[in-house]
């Protein structure tokens, strides 16, 4: 028996284009499955159009309201009858800002071999298509909804920045991202750089880092989409 963490698409229909064999032949070996979503998790499985009857695979659903206790009694069960489980998160790499590292702390405490499996993570890919340092780097998930406290927050991640360098990532429910753009443009600096990846890996998706300055004149239109926020300094060597 194993624990497989499955990374899924982050954008729609790119499975075939961002996904290595070993995530089909994981999926293959399994018949059941945390998910954080089942409607998603399905989708996902049919995508990979594996020959797989969805109707037959079991389902358990993972997220942020699951108690530990509910996903043990699952992972045991399937233990007894030696079934591999797979992880699948709603978007990306399970176990990543993802409630899936509760199966993986579990199966840990039950010695359960856990395989993790390679695929697209967009804090990741952000990061890397933002400039900033990947050496030192801190997600915070998301910000306070509270406006003072959020600008507080956004104050902190910017004095750190500029002691350390140490890059700053966040993210936002996305019906409030043009509300925490406006926040960051009117708290930062204006020549503090801020990267936003907007969609990764759909065709109209972006990472752009720009400074604050730069972004207030010419806003772009976030409303809905998922985005990460990243605030922090070019990574440049030598004399420039």
């Amino acid at each position: 028996m194993k624990i497989y963490l499955i990374p899924c698409p982050i954008a729609e229909q790119t499975a075939a284009q961002v996904l290595a064999p070993e995530v089909s032949q994981a999926v293959l070996a399994c018949k059941h499955f945390l998910v954080e979503n089942v409607r998603t998790a399905r989708r996902f499985i049919s995508e990979l159009k594996l020959g797989i009857s969805i109707d037959e695979l079991v389902f358990e659903v993972l997220d942020k309201d699951s108690s530990s206790s509910q996903v043990e009694n699952f992972i045991k069960k399937q233990a007894a009858h030696n079934h591999s489980i797979g992880v699948i998160s709603e978007a990306g790499c399970p176990g990543i800002a993802d409630p899936g590292a509760m199966a993986v702390s579990i199966a840990h405490k039950l010695n359960i071999e856990v395989q993790s499996l390679v695929g697209p993570s967009s804090i990741l890919l952000a990061l890397m298509g933002s400039g900033f340092s990947g050496q030192s780097f801190c997600f915070h998930g998301y910000l306070p909804i509270e406006k003072i406290a959020r600008n507080k927050k956004i104050e902190q991640m910017i004095r750190e920045v500029e002691k350390s360098g140490q890059t700053q990532l966040f993210i936002e429910t996305p019906y409030r991202n043009n509300t925490l753009l406006a926040d960051l443009i009117q708290w930062a600096p204006k020549q503090q750089l801020l990267c936003i990846g907007c969609d990764i890996q759909a065709p109209e998706g972006f990472i752009q880092t720009k400074t604050m300055d730069t972004w207030a004149k010419s806003l772009p239109e976030l409303h809905k989409k998922p985005c990460l926020f990243l605030l922090g300094q070019y990574q440049f060597t030598g004399n420039q």
